[in-house]
């Protein structure tokens, strides 16, 4: 849940203007406020960076990697990337001496992204392979997974900065305006944006499910499961 209660002062100042409006001619501050300021623009874009095989490091290696318990699984592929969100800010003020406050009007860019994907085939498994086939197969849905989420979490977000700050400026008291965008986008929308992003790890989690597993242990005449001298292949 986004929460951005440290500065429900300045969202609810924005509603009880608007309120107000609704029932009487504008201010002449909201005049000059949203006839001269440009509206709120939201610029959103998501990233996506490619990929790499690397079949260099053996399966006692990827499975260090992967950080599991000794003993616990052995790892013959590994996908590794790491989600980026990068947002920008900047907003055009303007202020009344006579009711002590100011407004804004944002422009806040915000940027999705993974860093390049990496897909590990652990060097016992030869390129062409039956085996290094059906891992890579398994660690291209991983990665298909990612990308396939980038564009869910912009449409989220593009939606909540929507209607959050709905075209509108913003209003505070004079010399808080700006102070509280940049707590709002620190420590409210970067979380938010952050946690939509996580929730890509349910989908990775049923990749790896126990059908997966066995599938994987018997294709290729067991070759896996051979390599890996009998322990889970994943």
């Amino acid at each position: 849940m986004l929460s951005l209660r440290p500065f429900r002062f300045l969202l609810a100042l924005a509603c009880l203007l608007a309120a107000a409006t609704a029932h009487a001619e504008r201010t002449p501050f909201q005049m000059r406020c949203e006839d001269s300021l440009s509206k709120t623009v939201t610029v959103l874009s998501a990233q996506q960076s490619g990929y790499t095989v690397d079949t260099h490091l053996s399966y006692r290696a990827l499975t260090s990697m992967h950080g599991l318990a000794a003993g616990a699984v052995k790892v013959a592929g590994l996908t590794q990337t790491d989600s980026r969100v990068k947002m920008g800010y900047t907003g055009t003020l303007l202020q009344d001496s006579d009711s002590g406050y100011e407004c804004i009007a944002p422009r806040i860019e915000v940027k999705l992204y993974y860093v390049p994907v990496v897909i590990y085939v652990a060097r016992e498994f030869p390129a062409g392979s039956c085996a290094y086939k059906e891992i890579l197969k398994h660690e291209l849905r991983h990665m298909n997974a990612y990308m396939e989420h980038l564009p869910k979490v912009e449409k989220t977000v593009r939606e909540a900065l929507a209607k959050r700050f709905q075209d509108k400026p913003l209003y505070a008291p004079s010399g808080t305006a700006m102070s509280a965008l940049t707590h709002e986008v620190d420590n409210g929308w970067m979380d938010f944006i952050k946690a939509e992003m996580r929730k890509v790890d349910a989908v990775q989690a049923g990749i790896d499910s126990p059908e997966e597993y066995a599938h994987l242990s018997e294709t290729c005449g067991g070759e896996i499961r051979n390599v890996l001298s009998g322990g889970h292949p994943f």
